[in-house]
């Protein structure tokens, strides 16, 4: 029951697809110590068989037709005070936009946009109405790069030089080249889409953004796979099994596969620090990789969930798989739904206590433009490319949103 002391945040989720699950942490965010009850009360999807599962699943909220639905018209007020958008990732720009505008704040799930200019024109329209934006890199969260975050602040390997990651994409078959993902007019390419979690850690890492792409790639396996159907009705969920296997075996893929699906990039960062990132989506394992070598040492983990490790290696030697320090990765063994509970709950407490957070959407802008510009260079016969500077206004915005400008995530309020 609500009491006169406690005030109703009203919360939409836009797109009741696979990742819309992410609403569910809304009501475990705890705001209720705080005087405050986050719930969903309503629900967006475009298609009849999103609706259905959003009466399903919260047969509580309204459920609309839309996400233009949610924002009032003709003096009526809006239908919701935030709204969570987990639609598809070519949608995200306008969505956001729309709701900005509307003075509704958004949770928007990652990537930002998928193109640079698609992902300042967002930031422009928070700039410009004041409107919190947040963009859901939950992985920041995850329980392995904050135990990396903690070894490199520490100074077990002093300062950091080179960020190196190798991602194992062994679901890619089933999570990408199914459905949307796989079509680069829908999603530019995976080099943005999937690697955006980890262009986004590689900055946290290094405490600087990306300033110099050079990206490589092809369509190596799956445009030879000739069984295709279109699953618009389904969800991931209704094809996934680890049976799927051999990769050139897979059926039922989406009638259009044109993105890459072996990739990587080089990167200068504005500190000078030189990282790589590395995908596959062939791969029998899934799992991600990342080493970081500093003047004084190296890190790399092993597993990236909970039950895995990272090793640190600081004194010199020939090789030694052991490092001289290991410390075990906290956290769920599977998935990220810790991350995404923690990640929830900054964008609640943000819009309804105004807290700061520890991501600034001007970091989700730097992986788009890293994932991005990678994914033109590699189009271009893989030519250096340098991402464009954000206007300086747009900067101080949300520097003082969020407390603060610094990659790796560090409030300063």
């Amino acid at each position: 029951m609500i009491t006169t002391s406690t005030r109703l945040l009203r919360v939409a989720v836009v797109g009741i697809g696979q990742r819309s699950a992410i609403a569910d942490h809304v009501a475990a965010a705890g705001l209720d110590a705080d005087g405050v009850d986050a719930r969903i009360t309503a629900a967006a999807d475009t298609t009849a068989e999103g609706r259905e599962r959003a009466a399903a699943h919260w047969p509580e909220a309204e459920v609309v037709p839309g996400h233009r639905a949610l924002i009032g018209t003709d003096g009526a007020p809006n239908l919701v005070d935030a709204a969570i958008v987990t639609t598809p990732d070519w949608t995200h720009a306008e969505i956001a936009i729309d709701l900005l505008r509307a003075g509704i704040a958004v949770y928007l799930e990652k990537p930002l946009a998928i193109t640079v200019e698609d992902a300042d024109a967002v930031l422009d329209a928070a700039a410009e109405t004041g409107t919190p934006l947040y963009v859901g890199h939950n992985f920041r969260h995850a329980a392995v790069v904050r135990l990396m975050r903690d070894v490199i602040a520490r100074g077990e390997i002093g300062e950091v030089k080179a960020v190196w990651v190798r991602h194992f994409v062994g679901n890619g078959g089933d999570y990408y080249f199914k459905d949307w993902h796989a079509d680069r007019s829908r999603v530019n390419s995976l080099l943005l889409q999937k690697a955006s979690h980890d262009l986004d850690v590689v900055h946290a890492l290094a405490g600087a953004y990306t300033s110099r792409v050079v990206g490589m790639g092809s369509l190596s396996v799956y445009g030879d796979v000739t069984d295709r159907r279109d699953r618009s009705d389904e969800l991931m969920t209704d094809w996934f099994s680890f049976d799927n296997w051999p990769p050139a075996e897979q059926t039922g893929l989406n009638p259009v596969v044109d993105v890459e699906d072996v990739s990587m990039v080089m990167m200068t960062l504005e500190n000078g620090v030189q990282a790589s990132y590395e995908q596959c989506h062939f791969t029998p394992d899934y799992w991600r990789n990342y080493t970081v070598i500093g003047t004084h040492g190296r890190l790399e983990n092993i597993g990236d969930t909970g039950g895995g490790v990272v090793k640190v290696w600081n004194h010199r030697r020939n090789w030694d798989v052991a490092g001289d320090v290991e410390y075990p990765i906290d956290g769920v063994e599977d998935g990220h739904a810790d991350a995404d509970l923690l990640t929830m709950t900054e964008f609640l407490r943000s819009v309804a206590l105004g807290e700061p957070t520890t991501l600034s959407p001007i970091a989700a802008r730097a992986a788009v433009a890293a994932g991005a510009l990678a994914t033109r260079s590699l189009r271009n016969g893989s030519v250096p490319l340098d991402v464009p500077p954000l206007p300086e206004a747009t900067i101080r915005h949300f520097t003082a949103a969020t407390g603060h400008d610094d990659p790796s995530g560090r409030n300063t309020r």
